[in-house]
Order: C-alpha cells, then sequence, then structure tokens
C-alpha cells in the first residue's frame, strides 16, 4: 500500500523589519509600551491665547490708554456754560451750579446730576442738561407756572399753584404786568415776615385764598368791579371794594386743623349769602365796613 506524499506547508513571507525599527504593538526594547505623543503644535496651541485674544487685549488696554489720557490731558475740557428758558430764576443761582464744571473733563461731566442741581431751584420745575464735543455744557430750565401773588410787610412773592413760593422781589420794585391778572394776597401776618423764596403756603390757607379770589361780587350782590384780599392776625381774610368803598372781614382761615376743606367752604357760603342779604336791604355805596365773620350775626357800619 502506497502512502501518497503529504503537501508541504506554504511558506509565508515575514515582513521586513528596518533595523531599529520597533514592530507594531511590540515594546520598545528595555522598557514599556508608549502612546503615540502630542504633537508639539496643539500642546502650544492649548498653552498660548488665541490672535483674536490677543488682538482684543490689545484694543481694551489701548482704549482704556485713550481714555484716562482724555480724562487727564488738556482735550474735551469743558470751556464754555450756558443757559436758557429762565424768567423768575435768578441767573447767579444757575451760575453756581454750571460753573462748577468750567475746565472739567467733558467724559466726566455728570449731566443727570446737574439736572438734579437745577430742579431743586425753587423756580424750576425741570431742566435738561447737555454736554457737547465743542466743550459746552448747556441747560434748558422750564420754570414753575406763576398761581398767585403773595405780598407781605418786606417783599412781594410768586407762588406756584402748589403753595410753593419760587419768586421775589422788593415791595418798591416795578410790578410784573404779565402778573396782574392774578390773584393778588396781603398778607399782614406777623407770621407772614418769615417768608421766603422756597417756602411753601399751607394748603388749607392757600385754599381758601384762591377760593375767596374766585368770588365774584354779583354773588354778594355789589355793583364792585373787583376785591383785593387782605390778612391779617386779628380779622383774618379781608375783602376791600375801591368802588364802592368797603371792607368786609370774612374771619381766620387754614389754621383750625379741625375744619375740614369742606367745612370752611361750607362757611364761606353761608357768609356770601348773608351779605346778599345785607346789600339787598342796605344801600352798599352807604356801608363801610362789614363784619361777616359770624354768618349768623352780621355787623355792619355806615360811612361816616
Amino acid at each position: 500500500m502506497k502512502l501518497k506524499p503529504q503537501p508541504k506547508p506554504a511558506r509565508t513571507t515575514r515582513p521586513k523589519v528596518r533595523r531599529g525599527a520597533v514592530k507594531r504593538g511590540a515594546r520598545p526594547r528595555g522598557g514599556q509600551a508608549r502612546r503615540p505623543g502630542v504633537p508639539l503644535r496643539r500642546r502650544l496651541s492649548g498653552r498660548l491665547p488665541s490672535l483674536r485674544r490677543v488682538l482684543a487685549g490689545l484694543g481694551a488696554v489701548a482704549a482704556a490708554a485713550v481714555l484716562v489720557a482724555l480724562l487727564n490731558g488738556p482735550w474735551l475740557r469743558v470751556s464754555r456754560v450756558a443757559w436758557a428758558g429762565e424768567h423768575y430764576t435768578d441767573a447767579a443761582d444757575l451760575s453756581a451750579v454750571l460753573e462748577s464744571e468750567r475746565g472739567t473733563s467733558l467724559l466726566a461731566v455728570d449731566t443727570r446730576s446737574l439736572r438734579e442741581r437745577l430742579e431743586r431751584i425753587p423756580s424750576v420745575a425741570e431742566a435738561d442738561v447737555n454736554a457737547t464735543l465743542t466743550g459746552s455744557v448747556e441747560a434748558h430750565v422750564v420754570e414753575r407756572a406763576a398761581a398767585f401773588v403773595w405780598e407781605t410787610k418786606s417783599a412781594r412773592f410768586i407762588g406756584a399753584d402748589d403753595g410753593t413760593v419760587f419768586a421775589g422781589s422788593a415791595l418798591d420794585a416795578e410790578p410784573d404786568p404779565s402778573l396782574a391778572s392774578l390773584p393778588h394776597i396781603s398778607d399782614g401776618r406777623f407770621a407772614a415776615r418769615l417768608i421766603t423764596i422756597g417756602d411753601v403756603i399751607p394748603e388749607a390757607l392757600l385754599h381758601t385764598a384762591m377760593r375767596v379770589a374766585a368770588i365774584d361780587p354779583a354773588a354778594f350782590g355789589s355793583a364792585a368791579s373787583g376785591f383785593a384780599i387782605a390778612i391779617d392776625d386779628e380779622y383774618g381774610f379781608q375783602l376791600v371794594s375801591a368802588q364802592p368803598e368797603w371792607q368786609m372781614a370774612l374771619g381766620i382761615y387754614g389754621l383750625d386743623p379741625r375744619e375740614t376743606t369742606a367745612e370752611a367752604d361750607a362757611r364761606l357760603e353761608r357768609q356770601i349769602t348773608a351779605v346778599r342779604t345785607l346789600f339787598a336791604t342796605e344801600a352798599e355805596a352807604d356801608i363801610g365796613w362789614v363784619d361777616v365773620r359770624n354768618p349768623g350775626k352780621v355787623y355792619f357800619r355806615a360811612k361816616g
């Protein structure tokens, strides 16, 4: 029996390995296997800032340097201050606020603070302040509207509808003709000597003054064309008629905290009714003085 010859195993070619090279997966001589290293470029890029960040940082430094130079340098300084819109406001008060900014860097001008300081002036209702690159700080003020004229023994004052006294002048100064149509109250009380600009006339007192000033002479049955209003410590509110010539005492208003506004108005209405009854029975031209402080008991004195 013949045996069949076995086929020879196929020869495999071994890959050539260059001297000094290390096979994949083989450990290097004399040590353990190493992971592939991170490229140098990647390692440096993780530690160094990007070019964009560098440029942004340089820009910020440059901007800060420019800002400091503008703040401390001779450029962009306030060289001029100006204002407009004033009529009652003293120019010295406006100047005291704005002139303090002269020589200041325009970038350091606080227009909001200046506006608030201007609006603390009694006559100023609103203010607007702007700083321009030409070196100017300019303000425009809107003043309070005049609602009444309040005269004391020492001065003539102008007040707003909330009672704020915001302007004044000496009694011998020429009256402003634009105020002729406003209610004029002559206050001869001792306490009135202390009134000054910035004070506020008490609400109840002002309410009665404006209410009396609004009385139509016809409501009294009077032939007078108008009244003057006076106040003193003895008779309180008084009406003075020039033609026919007479005076009328209405009494003290606005000092009793127990009397409400409605009660004061009701008392005044009773007085008007009492005087109308008097003038209906007595000739107005013959009366020199009327005391209607108590509307239930009206006293009058004939002329002469």
